[in-house]
Order: structure tokens, then C-alpha cells, then sequence
């Protein structure tokens, strides 16, 4: 359990649970983590109303509830990061599950949607993608949504959306704004007319095109 003086005070794993993830902040640092390795000043920038000795705070309760890691990055990088562990993996269905319930609700105006919306539907999306919308074999798709970077690694019937560019030659790629993402996500209007537009930017083999637009639009 968490150090801390809040708790439940109950058997019920729901409440166990909440001990553990349910401060303030902590479960947008697993959102963040769930899409690859961060360094402080990465989730910092992410999180910049944590500020930083509440995330400090919030990482070390991580690690000592055994669902963080720190760790180096392999060279020529070597930078320190953070990382979850098998234990915070398991926190992916949840917080998905949450990211769905979520993603229905209105948006407020007064906040900033870029960055939470473009992660929340790459999560949900990976998650959902239909088994047919998975290559056999591993494949790495490359997404710019506005000033953003993820990519998307598929193979063994799972997809993994990750934070920055794509490591490697991406198979397929997708670049638009946060508002085409929109609608291509709810199937207002059909990638043909987005890109016809000029809305919607998409490169690569046509079959591998297809599984990437079948994983971002809602179904």
C-alpha cells in the first residue's frame, strides 16, 4: 500500500485498489507510462500542474507499490526512466475501460484537449482493434495528430500505441489534426474525403493503410 494516511480502510479490492492508484495524478502518470518508457521531464511536461514535487511524490509511491521501475535506456541514449512493471501493465484493461466510459463524456472548452484526447483514443483504439485489423506479423504504423507523435506496434493479435516517432521505417502512416481525428474516429466522413480535403495525409502499401485506418475509427 501506498505511504499515505488516506485509506479506505477496507477489504473490498475495489477499495485496496483505489489506496494504491486512486490519488490525484497518479493514474494519468500510468496513462502516460502505458504508452512506453518516460523520463521525469517527460511526464513533467505532460503533467505540468503536477508539478514537481508532487510527481516526485506520486513516482515514488509507484515504485514502492511495485508498479514502476526505474531503468537506463540502452545506448547511444542511456537516459534514466521511468517504466511499469508486470504489476502496472495490468492497469492497461482498467484504465482503457476507463478511457471508453470517458470518451463519450462532452468536452469542456476551457481545457486543453490535444494531447489527453490523442492519447485516450490511441489507448482505446489499440485495445478495441478487431482481430482481422492486426497483422500476423509485426508491423509499425506512425501517427502526427496536430504537433504530436505516436506510433502503433502490432503483431501476436496485439496493438501497443507508443509515445514519438516510429523507431523503425513505418509500415503505414497517418498525419492530421486533433479535429480530423475526430471525425475519422466517429466515421463522420470517409478517409477518401478527408484526404481529398487535404485533411488527412496517409502513406504506405494499401493493405497496411487499411489496418491502420481499421484501428482508428470507431466501429
Amino acid at each position: 500500500m501506498a505511504a499515505t494516511s488516506r485509506t479506505y480502510g477496507q477489504m473490498c479490492p475495489i477499495a485496496r485498489s483505489l489506496d494504491i492508484v486512486g490519488e490525484r495524478w497518479t493514474l494519468l502518470i500510468v496513462r502516460e507510462l502505458l504508452l512506453g518508457p518516460k523520463r521525469f521531464k517527460d511526464l513533467l511536461a505532460e503533467l505540468p500542474r503536477m508539478g514537481t514535487n508532487r510527481l516526485s511524490d506520486r513516482l515514488a509511491a509507484l515504485e514502492r507499490d511495485g508498479l514502476i521501475v526505474r531503468t537506463t535506456l540502452p545506448a547511444p541514449g542511456g537516459a534514466r526512466v521511468y517504466e511499469l512493471t508486470e504489476r502496472g501493465e495490468g492497469l492497461r484493461v482498467p484504465v482503457v475501460a476507463l478511457a471508453q466510459w470517458g470518451v463519450a463524456l462532452p468536452l469542456d472548452e476551457r481545457l486543453d484537449p490535444s494531447t489527453a484526447r490523442a492519447v485516450l483514443l490511441a489507448l482505446v483504439r489499440c485495445a478495441t482493434a478487431p482481430p482481422d485489423a492486426i497483422s500476423a506479423a509485426r508491423e509499425i504504423y506512425d501517427l502526427t495528430i496536430g504537433d504530436e507523435r505516436f506510433h502503433i506496434l502490432t503483431g501476436g493479435g496485439v496493438a501497443l500505441p507508443r509515445s514519438g516517432p516510429s523507431p523503425l521505417a513505418p509500415d503505414a502512416s497517418l498525419a492530421c489534426d486533433l479535429a480530423t481525428l475526430l471525425a475519422l474516429d466517429a466515421g463522420a466522413v470517409s478517409a477518401a474525403d478527408l484526404q481529398a480535403e487535404g485533411r488527412l495525409d496517409l502513406e504506405g502499401p494499401a493493405d497496411a493503410v487499411a489496418r491502420l485506418l481499421t484501428i482508428m475509427r470507431r466501429r
